[in-house]
């Protein structure tokens, strides 16, 4: 049996905070942890310093999204394979991306042995910028077999992507879980063949906040329907995620997670 934690979108220096205070107490019930990390640094993508602490708190894994490139410090974290075990979307079509669309681990399980899984990120085209047909890009991925235990963070803005893509992969994956619109949906499900699924696994960021922005900056866009600078909110943090429980080949369980800070 495997227990997997995955944990939605970092944003800013309270994901950080209250990652950083959470995920060890976490991580001691669970075999492995995915964290997203794609809004970590300033609510725009992740630097070393963002990378560095979550490793550091428990992370195992660390995927990311649509602002994958947002900071220089991801390069140079993409080519030290062995320090930073970073995932980006595997469907950005140029074929001289940095970095790798998947990794294959081996978890130590703690009933002894051990388990083979996949991290898998993707990342959507409705309302997205350009990138390859996600699902024909993890179609070829399974072609390859041997693969383990399937994991597959959705980076998607639409609803409906998200919901396909579980659909799609309904027992060829493990789980499929959205991240990047922030809020979790109270769909959280195992499909017929035994694929766990959930549209958005939620954030992990300022409470008080538009999906992390300071409240007066989204308004006043809203209002005047002019540019406006976003600052990350600050006060309280919440820390959203998922624990998948695999075995015989399939999910046979998922709960979500949710933890606020007082």
């Amino acid at each position: 049996m495997l227990r997997v934690l995955f944990i939605g979108d970092v944003f800013g220096q309270p994901g950080r905070r209250v990652l950083g205070a959470q995920l060890p107490r976490l991580r001691a019930d669970v075999d492995f942890a995915v964290v997203n990390m794609e809004n970590s640094a300033g609510g725009f993508g992740m630097h070393r310093e963002a990378a560095d602490a979550a490793l550091k708190a428990g992370a195992d894994c660390l995927t990311l999204g649509n602002h994958a490139w947002h900071h220089r410090d991801i390069y140079g974290l993409m080519g030290d394979e062995m320090r930073y075990p970073i995932v980006r979307p595997l469907n950005f079509s140029d074929p001289g991306t940095p970095g790798v669309g998947w990794r294959t681990f081996e978890v130590p399980v703690r009933g002894g042995g051990t388990e083979r899984l996949t991290v898998v990120n993707l990342l959507g085209r409705v309302f997205m910028d350009g990138v390859a047909n996600p699902f024909r890009a993890i179609d070829d991925l399974l072609e390859r077999g041997d693969l383990g235990y399937v994991f597959v963070d959705m980076h998607a803005e639409a609803t409906s992507e998200k919901m396909a893509m579980g659909w799609h992969l309904d027992g060829r994956a493990a789980a499929v879980i959205g991240t990047h619109t922030h809020v979790p949906t109270a769909d959280t499900r195992l499909l017929p063949r035994g694929t766990a699924y959930q549209t958005d696994a939620g954030f992990t960021g300022p409470h008080d906040s538009v999906i992390g922005s300071a409240p007066a900056a989204p308004i006043e866009r809203f209002l005047t329907e002019r540019p406006h600078r976003f600052g990350v909110a600050e006060g309280r943090a919440e820390l959203n995620g998922v624990i998948v429980q695999m075995e015989g080949g399939h999910a046979t369980h998922i709960e979500r997670y949710r933890f606020v800070e007082e």
